[in-house]
């Protein structure tokens, strides 16, 4: 996968921080910590895979939430699975 779809699926994903949780995106890479960096806890995790199966038709399953800590995880796994719908 590029890097532009790489960078496309970080864009998302900060928007989606910003627009929830009022983050600010101009502190979030891809090493940013969903929980301890960006005090989200289990329920925001939720909120945030609702939105982003929503706006980029990533549907994170139960077992990939487990695994994920970081927005680069997301990202990680938005970019695999949109290659697998291409």
């Amino acid at each position: 996968m590029s890097d532009a779809k790489r960078q496309q699926v970080f864009t998302v994903v900060v928007g989606v921080l910003v627009e929830l949780f009022e983050k600010d995106a101009s502190e979030i890479t891809e090493a940013t910590n969903l929980f301890t960096d960006l005090d989200l806890d289990s329920l925001d995790a939720i909120d945030l895979a609702a939105a982003l199966s929503k706006k980029a038709q990533i549907k994170l399953v139960t077992e990939e939430m487990k695994t994920i800590r970081t927005v680069g995880d997301i990202v990680e796994i938005g970019v695999l699975k949109l290659s697998e719908a291409a």
